[in-house]
This record gives C-alpha cells, sequence and structure tokens, in this order.
C-alpha cells in the first residue's frame, strides 16, 4: 500500500525503510520483480509513449537542443528495448552476498567479506528517461531502493515509467516505496537528495557537465561521478583506410548525442594525406561538420576553421573536431590536455603503439581499433549502466551491479576474546 506524501524527505525516509526489506530479498524474488516489472512497462507503453510526446511538445516549445530531444524521445520499440534491458539484468548473476576475501585470524575467529548493498541509491539526471529504468532496476536488483531525480523536460514519462515499476512490485508484495522520485518536488527536490546525508548512501549524477558539477560541489551525500565525455580518437601512422574511416563515422555518427560519441579526431602526420579525405568524406555525407586545423582543411573541403574551444567542446551533435599531430607523442599530449577520462580509442598496426596507447591514456575506457561507442553497460554485458564513472574510486567505467554494492566483514567466533 502506498503512501501519500507531501515532501521530498519523507519519499527518501519511505526508501530508506523500504531498503531493509529489499536487501532481504533472495535471488529468485530479485529476478521475479525484475520480470513483473518489465511485463509491465510493456502493458504500459502506450501511456508511455504518449506522455513522452507531450515532455517532448513542451521540450520543442522550450527549445530543447536536439540531442536532448533524441535522449528524450521513446517510442514504442524504445519502451520495449527498456522491458528487455530489465530482463537481462534480472538475468545477471546476484551481486550481492559474493565471497570476496575469507581467513582466520590468529585466535580463531573466522572472517569473510561480502558484498551487500549499499541501502538507498539516488541520481540525478535530466531528459533521459531510460535511466529511470536502467538505474531502478540495477539497484533492486543489486538489493537496494532508488530515490530518481529526473528533471523537468520528462517529468510525464518518467511518471508512467514509475507508475509501472511501483505497480508490479506491489503485485508481488513487495515494498513499492522502494522506487522513489521526488521530480514534483522540483529543484528543491534536487537538493534535498543533495542534502540527504544518512537517507541517501550514494547519488549518482548523469547529464550535462554543468549538472554533474553542481552536484559534486553541492551534495553531503556521497557522489559517484560520471563525467562529460570529450571523445579521442588517434589516427596512427598505420592506420588502415577502411578502419579509420569506418569507426570513426560510426563513433560519431550511430548515436552523436550520447557521451561516448567521439568529438575529436588526432591524425599522425604520416597518415594525413592518406586518410583524411576519406575520412572527412565519410563524416559530410553523413551530414556531420567537421572543425579542422589549418592541415586538415588543406586536405578536405568543406573543413570549418578549428578554434581552442573546439578541442574542449562535447559537442553531442554531428560536429567533430580534428587536427594533425607530428607523432603519437603529441596524440597523447593533446589528450592529457582535453580528455575528461571517458573513453580513448587507437587506430594502428603497430603493436607497440597500441601498447603504449593503452598504458599511458588514463581514461575509464582506453580502446584500440574499436569504435567509442562500445562504451556502455549494455555492450560490457551488464544488461544496462548506472553511467560511466571516470573517477578513479571504486566504480571506474561503465558501471553495472557489482558497483552497487559494498562491503561487510562477518565474523564468527566460539567464544574468542583479545589478549
Amino acid at each position: 500500500m502506498t503512501t501519500t506524501i507531501t515532501t521530498a524527505r519523507e519519499r527518501m525516509l519511505l526508501a530508506k525503510e523500504a531498503s531493509r526489506s529489499i536487501a532481504l530479498l533472495g535471488d529468485e524474488a530479485k529476478r521475479t520483480a525484475l520480470n513483473a516489472i518489465a511485463g509491465a512497462i510493456e502493458s504500459a507503453s502506450p501511456e508511455i509513449v504518449a506522455a513522452n510526446a507531450d515532455d517532448l511538445a513542451r521540450g520543442r516549445a522550450a527549445g530543447l537542443s536536439e540531442s536532448l530531444q533524441d535522449r528524450l524521445r521513446l517510442d514504442a520499440p524504445r519502451v520495449a528495448a527498456l522491458a528487455q534491458a530489465v530482463r537481462d539484468i534480472a538475468d545477471l548473476p546476484d551481486p550481492v552476498g559474493r565471497v570476496l576475501d575469507e581467513r582466520t585470524i590468529a585466535d580463531g575467529v573466522a572472517l569473510t567479506k561480502v558484498s551487500v548493498p549499499f541501502g538507498v541509491v539516488g541520481s540525478i539526471y535530466e531528459a533521459r528517461p531510460n535511466v529511470t529504468v536502467d538505474i531502478a532496476a540495477l539497484a533492486l536488483r543489486s538489493g537496494n531502493a532508488v530515490v530518481l531525480r529526473g528533471g523537468t523536460a520528462a517529468e510525464q514519462t518518467n511518471a508512467e515509467l514509475v507508475r509501472a515499476m511501483r505497480g508490479a512490485l506491489a503485485g508481488l508484495g513487495i515494498d513499492p516505496e522502494a522506487i522513489q522520485t521526488v521530480d514534483e518536488f522540483g529543484r528543491e527536490g534536487a537538493r534535498e537528495l543533495m542534502q540527504a546525508r544518512g537517507i541517501v548512501d550514494v547519488l549518482v549524477p548523469r547529464g550535462s557537465a554543468q549538472l554533474i558539477e553542481t552536484v559534486v560541489t553541492e551534495s553531503s551525500v556521497p557522489v559517484i561521478e560520471t563525467g562529460a565525455g570529450v571523445v579521442h580518437i588517434v589516427l596512427d601512422a598505420t592506420a588502415p583506410l577502411e578502419w579509420s574511416r569506418d569507426i570513426v563515422v560510426n563513433a560519431k555518427v550511430q548515436r552523436p548525442s550520447v557521451c561516448n560519441a567521439v568529438e575529436t579526431v588526432l591524425v599522425h602526420r604520416d597518415a594525413a594525406e592518406r586518410v583524411i579525405p576519406v575520412v572527412v568524406a565519410g563524416l559530410q555525407e553523413r551530414g556531420v561538420v567537421v572543425h579542422g586545423d589549418p592541415a586538415v582543411a588543406r586536405l578536405a573541403d568543406g573543413v570549418i576553421a578549428a578554434s581552442e574551444e573546439d578541442w574542449a567542446s562535447e559537442y553531442l551533435s554531428l560536429d567533430i573536431a580534428m587536427r594533425v599531430v607530428d607523432d603519437l607523442d603529441e596524440a597523447l599530449d593533446h589528450i592529457r590536455r582535453y580528455s575528461t577520462h571517458h573513453t580513448e580509442s587507437i587506430i594502428t598496426t603497430d603493436d607497440a603503439n597500441a601498447e603504449r596507447f593503452l598504458a599511458e591514456v588514463d581514461s575509464a575506457v582506453v580502446m584500440v581499433n574499436a569504435s567509442t561507442r562500445f562504451t556502455d553497460g549494455g555492450e560490457f554485458g551488464f544488461g544496462a549502466e548506472v553511467g560511466i564513472s571516470t573517477q578513479k574510486l571504486h566504480a571506474r567505467g561503465p558501471m553495472g551491479l557489482s558497483e552497487l554494492t559494498s562491503t561487510k566483514w562477518l565474523a564468527r567466533g566460539s567464544g574468542q576474546v583479545r589478549a
């Protein structure tokens, strides 16, 4: 049975209370709950799509960018994909109760280190209704309750999604208060969520660099920082022409509004004349505007002169920056200066350069001869992701179930006292 709530804090306290029973659910109970949620989302697809159409109309009227509109949009196939992602999460191994360490100390006390839920996971995000489902499903699978602040742009869509998920839990006799939203409380709800230390155990922001910075600086709740994606691809001297074209075009065009889309391409001078005309033409055929340095502009038509701001830009659109570098050292220097430590890739057949790139680039995901679009929880086999962490604490890169658990030491004795 649900309760009428008047404040965001009351919502979060209910989530805290529900987290205790959620933490005790066994593997099969959590699988059943997630499969019920997937079914409920599919059943509510017409209502979700209709609510989303209203959100999109309001967003367009308010001047919401094309990239955010793309992230906001949920049609019937995308809703079906959300439901399938929940089923995929249900099929993953239970991350709770894993034995991480075992030992017996001198007095014969047996110690076991096991994985346990955090308790209550909070998330603040914008115009991303898929996050509403992904984080709720990952939180429940890992034995956590969740508090969501999804922003005004997707408020009606998120309300329908939360309604469906809570209804599925209630139908199984599982406390629906384990899934909470503070959307209706607006910015005050977000502020209270950031200040809910002792109620919310961890907070994950997803969205613009400005949103993430706000949460990191204003939150008293511990934050797992997800980062903006100024993502690089290096075309080394030995980069195969077809790989260069196909990987760069895919990394930019396949879905330009997401954080793992490439934003800057660095081309080794020895490969420039061979690859730049082909790569630029491939991008332009797909509607991409290339912002290039003079060397790029000399080798390809229709290139806009790049400014200093372009090297630090997360475009999230059909724009890309491109420059020529003298060698791998200069490429690495550029990445160190401008990278947001999200994902970088090198295209090369030189094994030594490949291994050097993997070793020296300090990003959450570093690739050789692959599109940066693979940096994704679903692609990594996590079912979905909480976000892509660019920090260096316990979570880095795409965050799945294990990143939503902490640890506990269990000590079993037989009357021992310490001397």
